[in-house]
């Protein structure tokens, strides 16, 4: 029985990111993007302990692996879409720049399964990531309703359509960029080793503290920042 659970819980939770995935495309088309972007947290949450789960419990499978990437293209890639699509819907531009702009969200959950199905037969992913991972892109989206919930004056930024299809495009090109950036998964506590995770962490909540959700962009330019940095001094390193 033990070895059951041991052996399904890490899909189990799998299973429970993807669930929040579908509810939340569902609280979008009801025109609740703050209940949608909240389910993109709570599937990052449950991303993060499936693959917790499988380090500890040491249970690794390939359907494993599979289910986990078709989980993420819904939470990470279609929800965080659907989002933005909304939110081009809501511009009060969007009539003068032609409806149809808005279909550009859709290149997110394409470039994502592109990222997704990269990550899977890319051994150079193991300890650290190329390009950016699909639940930074999701969690950046997420934050854009509640930041208009919390400060009204910030629509003009963010329902802008213009600046919206700029996003679109950067961050289709991060997705898939030849760009390493350093994961979270601390597999010891030697501090010298994961300082930048360390630093990433603590300025994160030192920032979520005080601006809350508007935070969330600037911790994820930090993570691409510290990442770069964390490159060049390991370049510095082999080179020296």
């Amino acid at each position: 029985m033990k070895k059951r659970v041991r052996k399904h819980l890490p899909n189990f939770i799998t299973c429970a990111n993807l669930f929040s995935g579908c509810i939340g495309i569902v609280f979008t088309f009801t025109d609740n993007l703050v209940f949608a972007s909240y389910a993109i947290f709570l599937a990052a949450i449950f991303d993060f302990f499936d693959g917790l789960a499988s380090r500890v419990l040491q249970s690794y499978s390939g359907i494993g692996k599979d289910l986990d990437s078709l989980a993420d293209l819904v939470s990470f890639g279609v929800l965080p879409a659907v989002i933005l699509y909304e939110l081009f819907q809501r511009s009060p531009q969007v009539s003068h720049v032609g409806i149809y702009l808005s279909f550009i969200a859709f290149l997110i959950p394409v470039f994502s399964a592109l990222r997704l199905a990269k990550f899977n037969i890319d051994t150079r992913q193991a300890d650290s990531f190329i390009g950016l991972p699909t639940p930074a892109n999701a969690i950046l989206v997420a934050s854009f309703p509640l930041i208009l919930q919390q400060h009204a004056d910030f629509s003009g930024y963010i329902l802008n359509p213009y600046g919206l299809t700029a996003y679109v495009i950067i961050m289709c090109g991060l997705l898939v960029a030849e760009l390493p950036l350093m994961s979270l998964k601390f597999k010891n506590r030697d501090f010298n080793k994961n300082i930048y995770r360390y630093l990433l962490l603590l300025l994160s909540a030192i920032l979520i503290l005080f601006f809350k959700f508007a935070a969330v962009p600037v911790v994820i330019v930090f993570y691409i920042t510290l990442s770069l940095i964390q490159l060049k001094f390991a370049n510095g390193k082999v080179s020296g």
